[in-house]
């Protein structure tokens, strides 16, 4: 089998993100980081990941600075593996692959978890890509375009 090109030299943001954290191992990391899982022990019991291949992922997301080791917050010799503000930036990716999971890949009276807020113990919204002004964008209401990029954008 032949070896895949990385695209991490890509113009495509799409391809770059697939690249860095698009692995379906480590996007299952993420998930469980914002469920406020730690330890590398908590990781491989809700994952049943082998330990070599979550310590590789767990590394790796360490490097592109998604998660930071941090000493445990009970005091205890362990380290802890925390979001940073680039590894909560990833929530609405995690969002939207959810909703669209929701919508496309459960049969009718088919059981899965749904994410609630937690105040007001809701569904959330559909998300929606929506113009500076509000719009509803569709696919067919957008374009790419290639720029430099100077600084930081949210």
């Amino acid at each position: 089998m032949a070896k895949q090109e990385s695209l991490t030299g890509s113009e495509c943001p799409v391809a770059r993100t697939l690249e860095a954290i698009g692995e379906r191992w480590c996007l299952m990391i993420i998930r469980e980081a914002f469920d406020d899982v730690r330890r590398f022990s908590e990781f491989q019991k809700n994952l049943g990941l082998a330990k070599n291949i979550l310590a590789a992922r767990l590394k790796h997301l360490v490097e592109l600075g998604v998660l930071e080791i941090c000493p445990a917050s009970d005091g205890s010799a362990y380290k802890e593996y925390v979001l940073t503000e680039c590894g909560r930036s990833v929530f609405p990716i995690v969002i939207a692959m959810r909703q669209w999971g929701e919508r496309y890949m459960f049969e009718k009276g088919e059981t899965h978890s749904v994410l609630l807020d937690n105040e007001l113990e809701q569904t959330i919204l559909p998300l929606e890509v929506r113009s500076t002004q509000g719009k509803k964008l569709e696919p067919g209401d957008c374009h790419r375009r290639l720029m430099v990029k100077e600084e930081d954008s949210a």
